[in-house]
């Protein structure tokens, strides 16, 4: 039986860069269960839309979350993501 999530694969990628800025898009694929692939899109949309942003260091990429962004649902707008991500450890 397939059981429902609470999170989106959206929120829970954020939450992992979040946790862990220096993370690889595999990495997080094996700790939420999802592709790599699915990761990088996801990774691709937060970015595009401001939520994240990528740094260089070394061989490795550093991810940044812009808390002060909006939620994107209409009924949680006018909360910031890093209420989200605080709430969530």
């Amino acid at each position: 039986m397939l059981r429902f999530a609470f999170l989106t694969n959206h929120a829970l990628v954020l939450c992992l860069l979040s946790r862990h800025p220096v993370i690889t898009a595999f990495e997080v694929s094996l700790e939420i269960g999802i592709t790599e692939r699915a990761v990088r899109k996801i990774i691709a949309d937060l970015k595009q839309d401001g939520y994240i942003m990528k740094e260089k260091e070394g061989r490795r990429v550093r991810y940044k979350i812009n808390h002060r962004l909006p939620l994107r649902h209409k009924t949680q707008g006018d909360k910031a993501v890093g209420n989200l991500l605080q709430a969530l450890g």
